[in-house]
């Protein structure tokens, strides 16, 4: 980090929705371009500019700023050039220059505290005048506002974000309760606002604060470990820790939030069959429960019959040319007759070709829905079934004023059947809402891998449903005979197992390259993707093959890696427009991934009768960008199934580069070709189902690129971080199982 002086000479760019800012400055005799996120600055302020200097390739030589001091102009002619820069509504060069001649040195305090006397000015009406006061007072409050967050060490891009959450309210809010900040503003942990709170002379013992830890803690447990609950004593242990406070103070807290129903708690049986404390957030707790009670409801109204399955499966099989192993009519048989049933297997079991036999036989009788949690699983099911499936919450009809599903209990959906596929990804909370919109008598056919890795979200829906034993349940085990001779389905098979994988085996489609070290992993992962392999399986290195990584840091970590494969695939040129965001450079041809569902985004298809038009991007969709607009600071992004949509302010945060994206990410998508490294890592992250996923998400080739050590280390690591669930016991009792 370097610190310099300077004056601020002109903005040439500058987001009002991030505070995103292109400025030049003065410093000595040298003009130099400060990039980052910024407070408003007018030209002639006095700054105090800390950060890192960069080389960019078209811009040259820019400090990267981390944070910044402004001094308000003394002087006359400063004051002046402050007011000339357009930034003050109502202000330009000339009434600027007037203005100094009438207060002098004074002109920016009266703005401050006495702006009726700006109407004693010639030429500035009442009218004026208040637009004058009220476009300073905005530009103060923002300044004011920002230099009050950075001095407790928050970052300007955060700063920002606080600032349009508060406005001008944020220091009342602030000095009030720091501790909403974590609850409030995406990006804000709580050791940010209990270093604000330490500041404000929050004491370390205070109830207020280990009250705000305690809740943090369970709420972090949900949202970063997926549990819905943790044991009392876990909790404590976990608050103690973030709070460095002793037993007895959090326990006594703890107490308190459990009485005034802040947090729920409830006897579970334990994994010793003990009964032990399960502390709840109250929302997780009423999700679980509903889901419980929802799905003992569906049970309980299951539709029954089905005409002469046998006959019908007969059909099936002599049309599409194929026999059914006896595993798989069961599972056609359960679902058709049936009114609520789990499918579940791994790679190569016919869960697609058994989706399509239900699929035929239930279509004579009523209307079907298939649906799936994202985008890419959702266009892949459409695929291999011939009829359109949607995503969850497009066929919840999410979205409206209020942020929700319209599809529920009050508007339910018509339907017959409804097929879910990819179930593993599904949390507790969009369960709930899925079976808030189902009526009894809806058949509800549930299809997963309940061996890969459990939701992003809270709890562990497909596991608990199968455990319980409360619906009806058909687990895969036989390999098609058409996947067979596939080494990519037999080692998936084999992991799952806890076996070691047969690599480089004559005639594979399952390949392992060695290397020394993970930067050399990761310098052979890029010459594969850009020369190797292209040319072996005769695909497009960017379009059809796939790199994901376990991890986000090191160099063989989802960031590394897209800088390296960037470079590579998609270098700086003349003429190709780039977008600086963060410490990510987007280009005209880049590969990327959205990163949250947007549903209000607007996109546009071209179709038979013209373009269509609609909004909504979801978390998965990967596309390039066709075009970035270097004036309006616009990314045009045209997705897999030819969706346009164009990014601009705060949408692009939403946007990452998808050259490499990490095994989670690439939950409920196929790719030709996957390519990952295996180097080793922190265990929590490199375990036997992660493995499994990343495997059997590739349909024709894995390449693993690192050390055979750190494959058995996988392998071997089949401790998946237990999820604190209760979803099976709920159901058991509601059945009297």
């Amino acid at each position: 980090m370097e610190t310099i002086e300077a004056f601020a000479d002109e903005t040439v760019f500058r987001n009002d929705e991030n505070g995103y800012t292109v400025l030049v400055v003065k410093a000595g005799r040298a003009r130099v371009s400060a990039v980052g996120v910024l407070p408003p600055i007018a030209a002639g302020e006095k700054l105090r500019i800390t950060g890192e200097w960069t080389e960019h390739p078209v811009y040259g030589r820019q400090i990267k700023v981390s944070s910044v001091e402004i001094e308000q102009p003394t002087t006359v002619s400063g004051i002046e050039k402050y007011l000339a820069s357009g930034m003050i509504r109502g202000i330009g060069p000339a009434t600027a220059k007037l203005l100094v001649k009438t207060f002098g040195e004074e002109t920016l305090d009266i703005l401050y505290a006495q702006p009726e006397r700006l109407e004693d000015v010639p030429g500035i009406g009442k009218k004026r005048a208040a637009m004058i006061a009220e476009s300073y007072a905005e530009q103060a409050q923002q300044r004011e506002a920002m230099l009050f967050l950075q001095s407790y060490g928050v970052t300007p891009a955060l700063a920002v974000r606080i600032f349009k959450r508060y406005g001008e309210n944020v220091q009342a809010v602030i000095r009030q309760n720091p501790y909403r900040l974590v609850d409030d503003v995406e990006g804000v942990g709580f050791k940010t606002a209990d270093r604000i709170a330490a500041s404000l002379g929050v004491e370390p013992d205070s109830e207020y604060r280990i009250a705000a830890g305690v809740k943090f803690a369970l709420a972090d447990a949900t949202n970063s470990g997926g549990h819905c609950y943790l044991p009392r004593e876990t909790l404590s242990s976990c608050a103690q820790r973030l709070l460095s406070c002793g037993q007895d103070a959090v326990e006594r807290v703890i107490d308190m939030l459990i009485l005034s129903h802040d947090l729920t708690a409830q006897m579970l049986p334990g994994e010793d069959g003990e009964e032990r404390v399960a502390v709840y957030l109250t929302a997780t707790y009423r999700a679980e429960c509903e889901v419980a009670r929802r799905l003992k409801e569906l049970i309980d109204e299951m539709p029954r019959g089905g005409g002469d399955v046998s006959r019908q499966i007969d059909e099936f099989e002599r049309v599409e040319g194929i026999a059914f192993h006896p595993q798989q009519r069961e599972a056609v048989t359960r679902a058709v007759t049936g009114g609520m049933t789990v499918i579940t297997g791994g790679p190569g079991t016919g869960k697609t070709t058994i989706i399509k036999c239900i699929i035929k036989l239930l279509s004579l009788g009523g209307d079907i829905a298939l649906a799936a949690p994202t985008g890419r699983a959702a266009k892949r099911m459409s695929e291999a079934c011939g009829m359109e499936a949607k995503t969850l919450h497009r066929l919840l009809e999410y979205g409206g004023e209020d942020g929700d599903f319209s599809r529920s209990q009050d508007n339910p959906l018509e339907l017959d059947a409804l097929i879910i596929d990819e179930m593993s990804m599904v949390d507790i909370f969009l369960m709930r809402s899925v079976l808030r919109a189902l009526v009894p008598g809806t058949r509800l056919i549930m299809v997963g891998d309940s061996d890969q890795l459990p939701s992003v979200g809270a709890g562990s829906v497909l596991r608990d449903i199968i455990q319980s034993g409360a619906v009806p349940a058909v687990e895969l085990t036989e390999i098609f005979r058409q996947d067979e001779r596939s080494m990519i389905v037999a080692n998936a098979h084999r992991i799952n197992r806890g076996e070691a994988p047969r690599l480089n085996a004559k005639g594979s489609d399952f390949f392992f390259e060695r290397a020394a070290s993970p930067s050399d992993a990761a310098e052979r992962i890029v010459t594969l993707c850009a020369e190797r392999l292209p040319g072996f399986v005769g695909l497009d290195p960017v379009r059809q093959m796939q790199v994901l990584s376990p991890t986000k840091k090191g160099d063989c970590g989802v960031w590394a890696l897209n800088q390296r494969l960037q470079a590579r695939f998609n270098p700086a040129a003349p003429g190709k427009h780039e977008r600086t965001r963060g410490d990510t450079v987007f280009r005209e041809g880049d590969k990327v991934m959205q990163t949250r569902n947007n549903y209000q985004l607007e996109w546009r298809k071209e179709g038979v009768f013209g373009w269509e038009k609609g909004q909504g991007v979801f978390n998965g969709d990967i596309g390039f960008v066709t075009e970035i607009d270097p004036q309006e600071r616009t990314i045009t992004v045209c997705f897999d199934d030819e969706r346009e949509a164009v990014y601009e302010g705060g949408d692009v945060d939403d946007l990452e580069l998808a050259y490499c994206i990490s095994v989670h990410k690439s939950q409920g998508s196929e790719f030709p070709v996957v390519v990952m490294p295996v180097v080793g890592g922190p265990p929590m992250l490199l375990t036997r189902n992660l493995l499994y996923t990343a495997v059997t998400r590739a349909r024709q080739l894995v390449m693993l690129v690192g050390r055979e050590a750190a494959i058995d280390r996988m392998i071997a690591n089949a401790d998946t971080r237990r999820r604190y669930t209760a979803l099976c016991e709920r159901l058991r009792q509601l059945m009297a199982l």
